[in-house]
Protein backbone atom coordinates (compact mmCIF):
# COMPACT_ATOMS: atom_id res chain seq x y z
CA UNK A 1 0.00 0.00 0.00
CA UNK A 2 2.82 2.47 1.09
CA UNK A 3 5.14 1.63 -1.80
CA UNK A 4 2.65 2.23 -4.81
CA UNK A 5 2.79 -1.49 -5.66
CA UNK A 6 -0.85 -3.06 -6.06
CA UNK A 7 -0.76 -6.79 -4.49
CA UNK A 8 -3.83 -6.51 -2.85
CA UNK A 9 -5.40 -8.78 -5.17
CA UNK A 10 -2.26 -11.28 -4.60
CA UNK A 11 -1.43 -14.06 -2.55
CA UNK A 12 2.18 -13.24 -1.06
CA UNK A 13 3.96 -16.60 0.22
CA UNK A 14 7.01 -16.12 1.88
CA UNK A 15 9.02 -18.73 2.16
CA UNK A 16 12.73 -19.49 4.54
CA UNK A 17 14.96 -22.55 4.67
CA UNK A 18 14.09 -25.45 6.84
CA UNK A 19 15.44 -24.77 10.13
CA UNK A 20 15.65 -21.00 9.70
CA UNK A 21 13.53 -18.97 11.86
CA UNK A 22 13.40 -15.15 11.25
CA UNK A 23 12.88 -13.48 14.76
CA UNK A 24 14.26 -10.07 14.23
CA UNK A 25 12.61 -7.11 12.64
CA UNK A 26 15.93 -6.11 9.87
CA UNK A 27 14.43 -8.82 7.59
CA UNK A 28 11.46 -6.92 6.81
CA UNK A 29 12.77 -4.52 4.44
CA UNK A 30 14.72 -7.39 2.46
CA UNK A 31 11.41 -9.59 2.08
CA UNK A 32 9.37 -6.85 0.88
CA UNK A 33 12.27 -5.84 -1.46
CA UNK A 34 12.68 -9.84 -2.82
CA UNK A 35 8.76 -9.69 -3.03
CA UNK A 36 8.32 -7.09 -5.24
CA UNK A 37 11.29 -8.03 -7.18
CA UNK A 38 9.39 -11.28 -7.71
CA UNK A 39 6.21 -9.66 -8.60
CA UNK A 40 8.07 -7.74 -11.04
CA UNK A 41 10.02 -10.01 -12.52
CA UNK A 42 13.38 -7.98 -12.48
CA UNK A 43 15.98 -9.30 -9.83
CA UNK A 44 17.66 -7.29 -7.42
CA UNK A 45 21.89 -6.96 -8.04
CA UNK A 46 23.72 -9.57 -6.47
CA UNK A 47 25.94 -7.20 -4.51
CA UNK A 48 23.53 -5.40 -3.09
CA UNK A 49 22.58 -5.82 0.82
CA UNK A 50 19.40 -4.51 2.68
CA UNK A 51 18.19 -4.49 6.20
CA UNK A 52 15.78 -2.09 8.00
CA UNK A 53 12.45 -2.53 9.67
CA UNK A 54 9.36 -1.17 8.01
CA UNK A 55 6.67 -0.32 9.91
CA UNK A 56 3.01 -0.27 9.16
CA UNK A 57 3.00 3.54 7.75
CA UNK A 58 5.92 2.79 5.33
CA UNK A 59 8.36 4.03 7.71
CA UNK A 60 11.98 2.21 7.28
CA UNK A 61 13.62 1.87 11.11
CA UNK A 62 16.94 1.53 12.27
CA UNK A 63 17.72 -1.96 13.22
CA UNK A 64 20.17 -2.76 15.57
CA UNK A 65 23.84 -3.50 14.62
CA UNK A 66 23.64 -1.55 11.85
CA UNK A 67 27.40 -0.18 11.41
CA UNK A 68 28.68 -3.70 11.89
CA UNK A 69 26.14 -5.22 9.34
CA UNK A 70 27.51 -2.27 6.99
CA UNK A 71 30.96 -3.04 7.65
CA UNK A 72 30.75 -7.06 7.11
CA UNK A 73 29.03 -6.38 3.97
CA UNK A 74 31.95 -4.51 2.84
CA UNK A 75 34.19 -7.46 3.97
CA UNK A 76 31.99 -10.03 2.37
CA UNK A 77 32.22 -7.58 -1.38
CA UNK A 78 28.57 -6.38 -1.46
CA UNK A 79 28.82 -3.04 -3.02
CA UNK A 80 25.81 -1.51 -2.77
CA UNK A 81 23.43 -0.98 0.34
CA UNK A 82 19.82 0.33 1.46
CA UNK A 83 19.36 1.12 5.09
CA UNK A 84 18.04 3.19 7.40
CA UNK A 85 18.94 6.88 7.86
CA UNK A 86 19.45 5.60 11.87
CA UNK A 87 21.90 3.40 10.53
CA UNK A 88 24.41 5.49 8.67
CA UNK A 89 27.34 5.40 10.16
CA UNK A 90 29.45 8.94 10.15
CA UNK A 91 32.36 9.13 7.07
CA UNK A 92 29.91 6.26 5.54
CA UNK A 93 31.88 2.67 4.84
CA UNK A 94 34.88 2.40 2.37
CA UNK A 95 33.65 0.29 -0.91
CA UNK A 96 29.64 0.38 -0.05
CA UNK A 97 27.54 2.86 -1.89
CA UNK A 98 25.11 3.76 0.75
CA UNK A 99 21.30 4.47 -0.27
CA UNK A 100 19.82 5.67 2.55
CA UNK A 101 15.96 5.67 3.37
CA UNK A 102 13.45 6.75 5.74
CA UNK A 103 10.00 5.40 3.74
CA UNK A 104 9.56 2.32 1.83
CA UNK A 105 8.70 3.98 -1.46
CA UNK A 106 12.19 5.84 -1.69
CA UNK A 107 13.60 2.26 -0.87
CA UNK A 108 11.78 0.82 -3.78
CA UNK A 109 12.92 3.92 -5.86
CA UNK A 110 16.47 2.84 -4.57
CA UNK A 111 16.06 -0.85 -5.47
CA UNK A 112 14.85 0.09 -9.17
CA UNK A 113 17.51 2.43 -9.35
CA UNK A 114 20.08 -0.06 -9.00
CA UNK A 115 17.61 -3.26 -10.78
Amino acid sequence: RHGGVGLLDQDVYVNVVGGVRVAETAADLPVVLAALSSFRGRALPRELVVFGEVGLAGEVRPVPGGEQRLREAARQGFRHAIVPRGNVPKGGVEGLALHVVTRLQEALEAAAALA
